[in-house]
């Protein structure tokens, strides 16, 4: 049988990612940090595009009609593919933030004498001019609608300015140590080469046979020379350096406490030779095999708790740390919580007045591309403001919600899902999703993520809905108030709830226990 081929016309539609919407979309899903190493590699490839620090932004537009002359010489390109790319955001609506206001972008303000520069670059003279009529109305990406971002430059309570810190490492720490120190050179370079072997918590990595097997032949090095080279670092502050063992670090620390300290010798008794029992809680063993009563027992467990398990863990470096920049600010004002954007995360960009001018005086020469350049500076200036824009609609909408947390604290944490969100701004579950997904905002309670505010939830005998963060704290208050001899068991915590109306199964208590770092009861059990 033979195939006959035939052309046939088909009207179909399709979605089309332009790639302002990928912009867009890529734009919103960074984070603070993310978002400010994007926009660096962005300014370095475009010269149209500038960013304002501090005093500059008082360097704005000064003639309205310089940009707007070399807009209208090259309406033709300009307006044709804005035009293009506005239709095409309004077909992706559910997925690009369809709800922002494009007019609603303002000029950029003039600092006085009068304002300090931090108040003088956020209050604007506010305009609702066409985007295509007047590159000027991008002076700074950091203007928006007052009604709509609810300045809060106002505020002393938006200066949040990091202090410098300057932490001393481990390794300087115990080398500092050592310069006071009568050593000889051959010493003092044994020592280095331990101390170089130990970890951040101050545990030595490899043990001394390994570190002496490792060492070449002609340096002539016996292996006591190490050993005493430790001693020498076990005997530095912190106590507890330079052990191989969490026994030994326990040890190192209660020998260097002064002999007349109470408990001290049944406590090394403990650690010496039934660290294993006190872990596992058995008090009652243990009793026995110390031959001692539970005050005893309970004196010694106190002193051997107020060691430190990770004695270096205090000098860690600051480059290990995870900082947090919060994009939104919450406050209480007139009774209602409201929302508002942090100002030092808004990048505040506009045109290069320069290149600006000379697409002015040679309107019918343009470089192309000068031109290509405006027109990805245009989009990117609108697209930080949309980001911003669609950040603070999504928190305010959270904290509508949320509002009993605010109140209350996490007892009181409603639940919520994304979909909620999405059918209130009429977006769509996956724009929401990269909302969310690492910003932040600072609240009265602390920093949260603005997923925090959404979780799972069980039913109650009521008929209601109790959210998973809710039945958290519940279970975080309960263990608080428990006896400690007698901690409660999941089935106890289960039964507990019930009584409350909310239905838990054991296995879902352990998993929110567990998800607290809360140890199982019998790890709980305490003299």
């Amino acid at each position: 049988m033979a195939l006959k081929q035939n052309l046939q016309l088909r009207i179909s539609q399709n979605l089309a990612l332009t790639p302002q919407l990928q912009q867009s979309i890529r734009l919103l899903q960074l984070s603070s940090l993310e978002l400010n190493q994007e926009l660096d590699i962005i300014l370095q490839e475009n010269p149209l595009l500038e960013l304002l620090e501090g005093d500059s932004a008082e360097g704005e537009f000064d003639d309205d009609a310089t940009l707007a002359d070399t807009e209208n010489a090259n309406a033709g390109d300009t307006t044709d593919a804005d035009g293009v790319q506005t239709n095409e955001i309004d077909d992706f609506e559910n997925d690009a933030f369809s709800n922002i206001d494009y007019q609603e972008i303002t000029n950029t303000s003039t600092q006085t004498e009068e304002a300090p520069p931090e108040i003088s670059s956020t209050k604007d003279d506010f305009s609702a001019t066409d985007f295509d009529d007047d590159y000027d109305e991008y002076g700074s990406a950091s203007n928006w609608d007052e009604g709509s971002r609810q300045n809060n430059s106002d505020d002393d309570d938006g200066d949040y300015s990091r202090q410098e810190i300057i932490a001393e490492s481990l390794r300087d720490h115990l080398l500092s140590q050592l310069n006071l120190m009568p050593l000889s050179e051959r010493d003092l370079k044994l020592v280095f080469l331990l101390i170089d072997s130990i970890n951040e918590d101050g545990y030595l990595e490899e043990s001394l046979e390994e570190i002496f097997e490792s060492l070449p032949l002609e340096l002539e090095i016996e292996l006591v020379e190490l050993q005493t080279a430790l001693k020498l670092i076990q005997n530095l502050d912190p106590p507890g350096m330079g052990a191989s063992n969490l026994q030994e670090c326990i040890m190192l620390q209660l020998n260097a406490l002064p002999d007349e300290t109470e408990y001290l010798c049944l406590a090394k008794n403990v650690v010496s030779q039934h660290l294993a029992v006190l872990a596992n809680k058995d008090f009652a063993k243990l009793r026995k095999l110390l031959n001692c009563d539970e005050a005893a027992l309970k004196g010694a467990q106190t002193l051997i708790k107020q060691q430190n398990p990770r004695p270096g863990s205090d000098y860690a470096q600051l480059s290990k740390d995870h900082f947090i920049q919060h994009e939104v600010l919450v406050k209480k004002v007139k009774g209602i919580w409201i929302a508002t954007l942090n100002d030092g995360v808004i990048p505040k960009l506009r045109i290069n007045q320069v290149y600006a001018d000379i697409l002015k005086r040679n309107r019918e020469n343009s470089n192309q591309y000068l031109q290509t350049q405006m027109q990805e500076a245009k989009w990117m200036i609108k697209n930080i403001q949309q980001r911003f824009t669609t950040i603070l609609r999504v928190s305010q909408a959270i904290v509508d919600r949320q509002r009993n947390f605010f109140e209350h604290g996490e007892i009181a944490m409603r639940p919520l899902v994304l979909r909620e969100i999405a059918e209130e701004l009429e977006l769509h579950e996956s724009t929401i999703s990269r909302v969310t997904t690492h910003k932040y905002m600072l609240t009265p309670r602390g920093v949260f993520e603005l997923k925090y505010f959404f979780g799972s939830h069980v039913a109650t005998d009521a008929g209601g809905e109790c959210s998973a963060t809710a039945i958290r704290a519940l279970i975080k208050q309960i263990v608080s108030e428990e006896n400690i001899k007698k901690p409660l068991s999941d089935s106890q915590f289960s039964e507990i709830l019930s009584k409350q109306g909310i239905v838990v199964a054991r296995r879902t208590i352990a998993k929110y226990r567990e998800s607290l770092n809360i140890p199982p009861a019998n790890l709980r059990k305490s003299l």
